[in-house]
């Protein structure tokens, strides 16, 4: 296989990936958007109605790591990742894409090292069959599955991430590395509220 094909194998992924993280934001989103709902219907019916739902708090807590550990690939696609670049931005343009190589290698690793033990954590709950101590009684091994899960994720996307910027810093294309893993300029962050601006105007006259 040619190094062109590789590059377009490596896009197609990339494409993909990213159109499953982002359904799986939305999800997420749709979780989190759920347990604000029960939360508001709890605390609505305590304080009019003298009753509760049980267990709304312990459901969004849950919602919310579930959440966050799937949303971890998107922004990473995104490069909503914050990095601190008060010395970054004086970089020659070479040094600069080694720079963001090696913090997603750095990004990589870390990914790595947390899905790991959070795979022990799951595999612990499993074989001690815990359960939350709560009314809901919940076995714990389903939410930390779930939020571990979301964590492998991330790991394929960095993983696919790295293998393309890495090829791309072989060839010399500095351009495609920054573009991967970079860190995002004021330009690209202005055009991106110009377009959601434009959508929301688009959107507020249909």
């Amino acid at each position: 296989m040619t190094s062109y094909e590789n590059f377009r194998t490596l896009g197609k992924l990339l494409r993909c990936a990213e159109s499953f993280s982002r359904a799986a934001v939305w999800a997420g989103g749709a979780l989190i958007l759920a347990s604000v709902l029960l939360i508001s219907f709890d605390v609505l019916a305590r304080k009019f109605f003298g009753f509760t739902t049980g267990g709304a708090d312990e459901l969004s807590s849950y919602a919310f790591a579930i959440s966050t550990a799937w949303s971890l690939a998107f922004a990473t696609l995104q490069r909503a990742n914050v990095r601190v670049d008060v010395l970054y931005q004086y970089f020659p343009v070479r040094v600069s894409a080694l720079l963001d190589w090696i913090a997603l290698v750095a990004l990589g690793v870390f990914m790595v090292y947390l899905s790991y033990y959070a795979m022990e954590m799951v595999q612990m709950s499993w074989d001690s069959s815990s359960a939350a101590n709560t009314p809901l009684a919940t076995p714990l091994w389903i939410p930390q599955g779930l939020w571990w899960l979301g964590l492998v994720w991330m790991c394929v996307t960095v993983a696919l991430m790295l293998v393309r910027a890495s090829l791309a810093l072989v060839t010399g294309d500095l351009q495609l590395v920054k573009a991967i893993c970079g860190v995002r300029s004021s330009q690209e962050e202005a055009e991106e509220e110009a377009a959601a601006g434009e959508r929301l105007v688009k959107g507020s006259a249909e």
